[in-house]
């Protein structure tokens, strides 16, 4: 009955494949070799014969276009099973002409599509330019637990090459790999990945036979559009072809699902590190925010926020202590406000800008409730202000005005660096959490905003200005007080999600301290809080 039901779901799934198929490509052969091409080709893939020594198997890869972005191979993939846990060496000849990239051989182990065991194409010694046949070879030890070998010959963007005589082989395990992911550095993988490749592996092998029946459906039926066979001999014939992409799926599925109960077996056995199924000792770099599991014994080394968590239970712990630091970026527009406008404003409203780096400390205020924190730190605010009009500002006593300059100038530039103390009231959604029947707080995995202010001490006070000098670049760097506040004191808002932020600042301070009219710095932009 199972077999039954198999055949007719398969004779089912090859007719739906028919109705509904769109191939953009295809898979094609030279020789023992293949390759995938798309329906515009970049490459011309073909097998020579060499006048001298017809016996002599050469194959080519030629561009058929004059720009490319991307790469041509030719190529096998075979079971690794007389290689697993040696080092084979893979060798052949090869020629080419015009390579204005690079090209060579590869050599790629995986675990099935899930990972990368072994990896080298020789991008670290790449053949370039035009050269004549010579002997190339590269290294790779195979993991015991490789599920496949892929091999070949590649061409990157346009040129080509021809090779011959490709050989795989053992050698001693002392050999040096030559990859940029070696197989003696692989680390056993989780038990969660193996068990998901697995399952993945035996729908793929469902799909390749339906896919097959379908091509088989197709050439029965065209033989009998033509008149060659009839339509009741064809059905006997679609029903054997069944039947025997049937016993295949069987015989196929059955080996995966015996490499399955091992697997499950070696978990029941304590073979697989029972934390997630992180590896032991590792270390990964984030950049930015994560959320992911880090393991019991793994490291995390978070770039941008500068920590570095030694297992799960220490990030956790960390990171919903009732005061956390974060590191702070911000960027954006800047202008000023006159008259409580920023319209028909001096600077350039694109090319003003600002930025600011520092660090925060965030304390939840209620024990017991996250949604109150205070936030406070210290940062480094840069303001910059590009004039209209061809001005630059010029003292005049204790004033600083704008003036037209006598000459044109391609830039204008009018920067402030301060050094301010913010501090903000911050509402954080992020719900609370339990573990263990103990509740625990974590900030910025949610909605919140801040509302507060800033400040500090002006740093440095800089005008920068360029212009062509008889064909010549000149840059001006004028530094000096300009006349400009010392002190420097505002109002802060932000609101977001996570660790990013809208941001809005306006000095309650105005920009010089004695020009009769009052001009206000206002910046607006994007903020990033990397827990």
């Amino acid at each position: 009955m199972r077999k039954i039901i198999l055949i007719t779901v398969l004779l089912l799934s090859a007719f739906l494949t028919k109705v509904n198929a769109q191939e953009k490509g295809n898979y094609k052969n030279i020789l023992d070799w293949t390759y995938w091409e798309p329906a515009s080709p970049n490459y011309e893939r073909s097998f020579e014969k060499n006048p001298e020594f017809k016996e002599e198997n050469i194959l080519t890869i030629k561009s058929i276009k004059n720009k490319i972005n991307g790469f041509g191979t030719i190529m096998k993939t075979i079971k690794p099973d007389l290689y697993l846990g040696k080092t084979v060496k893979m060798s052949g000849y090869l020629k080419c002409e015009n390579i204005k990239s690079w090209a060579g051989l590869w050599m790629r182990v995986d675990y099935y599509d899930v990972a990368v065991l072994a990896f080298d194409n020789m991008r670290k010694n790449p053949i370039k330019g035009t050269k004549d046949w010579a002997k190339y070879e590269i290294v790779l030890h195979v993991p015991a637990d490789a599920t496949s070998v892929s091999y070949g010959v590649l061409l990157d963007e346009t040129g080509q090459v021809w090779f011959k005589d490709i050989v795989l082989e053992l050698v001693d395990e002392t050999t040096p790999e030559t990859g940029f992911t070696k197989g003696r550095d692989h680390k056993s993988i989780p038990f969660e990945t193996q068990a998901k490749a697995i399952a993945n592996q035996i729908k793929t092998i469902t799909d390749t036979q339906k896919n097959a029946l379908k091509t088989e459906i197709d050439a029965l039926d065209k033989e009998v559009a033509k008149g060659i066979i009839s339509k009741e001999k064809v059905e006997e014939l679609k029903l054997k072809k069944a039947e025997e992409r049937a016993a295949n799926i069987e015989t196929k599925v059955a080996i995966e699902e015996g490499k399955l109960n091992q697997l499950i077996q070696d978990k029941v056995d304590g073979k697989f590190d029972e934390e997630n199924g992180n590896n032991s000792g590792s270390t990964s770099f984030i950049i930015g925010s994560s959320t992911d599991s880090i393991g019991k014994n793994k490291r995390e080394i978070n770039i941008t926020s500068m920590k570095v968590y030694n297992g799960q239970r220490d990030k956790e712990d960390r990171q919903s202590k009732r005061t956390t630091s974060q590191v702070v970026f911000a960027t954006g527009l800047n202008n000023v406000v006159t008259n409580k406008s920023v319209e028909k404003s001096d600077f350039r409203y694109l090319g003003s800008d600002f930025s600011e780096i520092g660090v925060s400390y965030n304390s939840r205020i209620a024990k017991n409730n996250n949604l109150l924190h205070a936030k406070y730190g210290l940062s480094l605010m840069y303001n910059n202000l590009r004039p209209t009009d061809n001005r630059s500002f010029v003292i005049n006593g204790k004033e600083t005005n704008l003036v037209i300059n006598s000459i044109d100038i391609t830039d204008s530039r009018f920067r402030n660096v301060y050094l301010v103390a913010p501090i903000h009231l911050e509402f954080d959604f992020s719900a609370k959490k339990m573990k263990d029947n103990i509740p625990f707080f974590r900030t910025h995995q949610s909605v919140r905003f801040g509302i507060g202010g800033y400040a500090g001490i002006n740093l440095k006070s800089k005008q920068i200005i360029k212009y062509d000098d008889n064909d010549l670049k000149a840059t001006e760097r004028t530094k000096g007080d300009f006349n400009a506040s010392n002190f420097i004191y505002g109002l802060s808002s932000y609101i977001g999600y996570r660790s990013t932020s809208l941001y809005l600042k306006y000095d309650l301070n105005p920009l010089f301290k004695e020009n009769l009219v009052k001009q206000n710095n206002v910046s607006l932009g994007l903020r990033f809080d990397f827990n």
